[in-house]
């Protein structure tokens, strides 16, 4: 999926590379900006610290409304949006094709685990597109690897040409904790990324050896008196701030509560590293399998654990479904259909 993924010629260049240099800096001044605005903002907005994988769908899952959900969580937003367009045959026409690609083992039967592997790998989709998105914008030699030298000019470059600033301090500890961050995403150690390292960097929520360094990320955020642990006043701290004439949300009453029941496990009145993995990277709920077991319990009309081709398309509204017959402009863009 990866391989799916361009005065003199000296100062061409070099304005090539200040430009994608300004572009870059300008996006994590953006990103920096949100976060104050989120940290400092109105409050009762809630912000939540827990790292979902890929959601399936933003949509509300309610079959008794539509099966919107369903259609993006197994076949990804834009495709879903593309399968709107078809007519109910030509739907079905694509489904048989999908299908085929989902029966793994060429079995002529569709099981809970390949029907899970598909719908993990559609939720995924995204990561492998971001990793092409921003590839050569990193890989400036055009070795087919991304060097911590390279992603530091690229993203820090303008900030390390001159005296560093008070206002630039941000800068220095961010740059500090993307090289960590890089490093342990650096499987092999020689501080080049492939494209399955750089999309750990980019998405280590994902990726089980990058945990510790997100929980570390967290904690540093959140630990404002720097002994190592969230404390009861850091957990609501980091989602609400009270200001004076504003009333405290009820939601705040709710995480309270959630704190001393659930995110301190130990009941010593903080949390620490277990504990807050536990909290910003649940392991109790998994969508890709919850979906899974959602569509074969919904098609399975003999009971028998597995999916036919035949009842898959009996049920191809559930999966890819369109009542629209006037599809002139639909979307063709697939080779493979």
């Amino acid at each position: 999926m990866f391989e799916m993924f361009g005065g003199s010629e000296a100062e061409v260049s070099q304005m090539s590379r200040r430009s994608c240099t300004d572009r870059m800096i300008r996006s994590v001044v953006i990103c920096w900006l949100l976060f104050i605005v989120i940290s400092r903002g109105k409050p009762t907005e809630k912000k939540s610290r827990v790292l979902q994988e890929e959601p399936l769908s933003q949509l509300q899952h309610d079959d008794n409304k539509n099966f919107d959900y369903d259609h993006e969580a197994f076949l990804g937003q834009d495709e879903a949006k593309a399968f709107e367009h078809l007519s109910p045959d030509e739907s079905k026409r694509r489904l048989r094709i999908i299908v085929d690609r989902i029966d793994d083992n060429k079995d002529g039967f569709v099981s809970e685990e390949e029907l899970e592997l598909w719908i993990r790998n559609v939720q995924n989709r995204h990561m492998y597109e971001n990793v092409e998105h921003q590839w050569h914008e990193f890989d400036l030699n055009n070795d087919g690897l991304i060097s911590w030298e390279e992603y530091r000019n690229v993203t820090y470059g303008s900030y390390l040409e001159g005296p560093l600033t008070e206002r630039e301090y941000n800068y220095t500890n961010m740059m500090s904790r993307d090289e960590r961050r890089f490093k342990v995403a650096d499987s092999n150690g020689d501080m080049n990324a492939d494209k399955p390292e750089f999309m750990a960097f980019l998405h280590p929520e994902n990726h089980e050896h990058m945990k510790e360094v997100v929980v570390q990320e967290t904690m540093e955020d959140i630990d404002k008196n720097g002994d190592g642990f969230i404390d009861l006043k850091e957990y609501i701290g980091d989602m609400f701030t009270a200001e004076n004439g504003v009333e405290e949300p009820e939601w705040v009453a709710t995480e309270r509560q959630q704190f001393y029941e659930f995110r301190d496990k130990n009941k010593d009145g903080k949390m620490d590293r277990e504990e807050t993995l536990d909290w910003i990277l649940p392991a109790d709920y998994d969508h890709a399998v919850a979906e899974a077991k959602h569509l074969l319990y919904e098609s399975d009309t003999n009971k028998d654990g597995k999916l036919t081709k035949e009842e898959i398309l009996d049920k191809f509204d559930l999966f890819v479904g369109s009542q629209v017959t006037n599809y002139g402009e639909v979307l063709m863009r697939h080779d493979e259909f």
